[in-house]
């Protein structure tokens, strides 16, 4: 998985350019909101605030994640993307960048007050797993927060998945991407994945049907005091997303757990 995310997310790779919620300001603001809110809310229970940030891309939120008081651990997989990171950061004692060769350097990062995940839990086989040991370092009195995942396929309604699939293939033939898209919609018409392939294995989350919310409130509820699920519709067309947001059902969600006992 290493080799494709950086295959995917090279040297130039454009973050913004896929990913609704750094394209679309009802979805960033939102979500900017909610870290100052909760980086806020573990300063004023714990006195300090240690955010632990899994994928953080090219640092989008990082940033937001110091401005509202934290000091934050960043884990990348992606080697260009560590590099970028730590040039961005070269000059900020309030960030450290590790880049996460083996997918484990997250569970090594000592005590934390918070543990924040923005589109990265569908990258992860294992994230009801990975959840559960990444709350094992979070601190009582703590939070955890994760954004911009798909919403369980096997729950939604086919309508749901269909205006989901056809806005994404409509915004994907606008990249000029005819090609792809249309190999890639064939192999998901055939249920073929190929784990060679970064298409098939880093980008498109279909790859496990989403990631179940449900799951993630019951483990997240043995721990937290209060687990909240925020769906909302999530696309990378302007034009759709300001059209879904009001008429479409939610293709995506947020969730905060916050208080930890």
């Amino acid at each position: 998985m290493r080799e494709l995310q950086e295959r995917e997310h090279g040297v130039g790779h454009d973050y913004a350019k896929g990913s609704p919620h750094i394209r679309h300001h009802t979805i960033r603001d939102r979500l900017i909101t909610g870290l100052h809110g909760l980086v806020q809310q573990v300063i004023d229970r714990n006195g300090q605030c240690r955010v632990l940030e899994l994928g953080a891309g090219h640092g989008t939120f990082t940033d937001h994640l110091v401005a509202a008081g934290a000091q934050v651990t960043v884990t990348e997989m992606s080697m260009p993307s560590v590099l970028f990171l730590r040039s961005r950061f070269d000059r900020n004692t309030n960030v450290t960048v590790i880049h996460d060769k083996d997918g484990t350097a997250a569970y090594q990062a000592g005590p934390v007050d918070a543990v924040v995940c923005i589109s990265v839990l569908h990258h992860i086989p294992d994230y009801l797993g990975t959840v559960k040991r990444l709350v094992d370092q979070i601190v009582p009195g703590g939070a955890f927060l994760s954004a911009q995942d798909p919403l369980w396929y096997p729950r939604r309604t086919r309508v749901s998945i269909g205006l989901d699939r056809n806005a994404y293939f409509a915004w994907r033939l606008g990249q000029g991407q005819l090609s792809r898209g249309l190999a890639t919609r064939m192999r998901r018409l055939r249920g073929v994945y190929d784990d060679s392939n970064e298409a098939d294995m880093v980008e498109y989350h279909v790859v496990r049907d989403g990631v179940d919310e449900e799951a993630l409130r019951e483990v997240l509820a043995t721990t937290f005091e209060d687990v909240e699920v925020q769906r909302y519709w999530s696309t990378q067309s302007g034009l759709l997303q300001a059209v879904g947001e009001r008429f479409f059902p939610p293709t995506t969600f947020n969730l905060v757990a916050t208080k930890r006992r």
